[in-house]
């Protein structure tokens, strides 16, 4: 049985593939879950226009994402927690910190497509990849500052 995807299925193919299948695969479990219809002529014209669809949409979000990648380049990020005398956080500095602060300052950024291995816990300037679309990957600077302590009001001043 030849049938058409609509969805990416594992070990199979990819969306608007042609592929050819056992009958009872095909009938059983691609066509009633919807993953696929079968391959006749009218099928295969609806797939061309879908694909012609998905195509426009991907070139539409690529280009969005090249030009705000081109506008994260010029951000810079700064955060200032406490920290100790190594410069280790006593927080973190965490992919969602770095989501509100872009929110604030007016870019639209969901906290998954900032790709941080593991949050910040040092004092420094980091670079983080932002992954906006499957090609576009734009480079955000971070800087992390240390908070000032105070010295407390009834401390007298170490003269040495």
């Amino acid at each position: 049985m030849e049938v058409i995807l609509k969805e990416d299925v594992a070990n199979l193919g990819h969306r608007g593939d042609v592929v050819k299948v056992a009958d009872g695969y095909g009938r059983n479990y691609l066509l009633p879950r919807k993953l696929a219809l079968q391959a006749t002529a009218s099928n295969k014209s609806v797939i061309e226009q879908m694909k012609a669809a998905a195509a426009r949409r991907a070139a539409t979000e690529k280009a969005q994402a090249e030009t705000l990648a081109s506008q994260l380049a010029a951000v810079s990020l700064v955060f200032t927690r406490k920290s100790g005398d190594s410069g280790h956080l006593f927080g973190s500095v965490t992919a969602a910190d770095i989501a509100h602060e872009l929110a604030a300052k007016g870019f639209d950024v969901d906290r998954r497509k900032i790709q941080l291995v593991e949050p910040l816990k040092s004092t420094g300037d980091v670079t983080v990849p932002v992954r906006l679309y499957r090609e576009v990957i734009a480079q955000l600077s971070v800087r992390v500052l240390a908070e000032a302590v105070e010295a407390p009001a009834d401390a007298e001043p170490v003269t040495a």
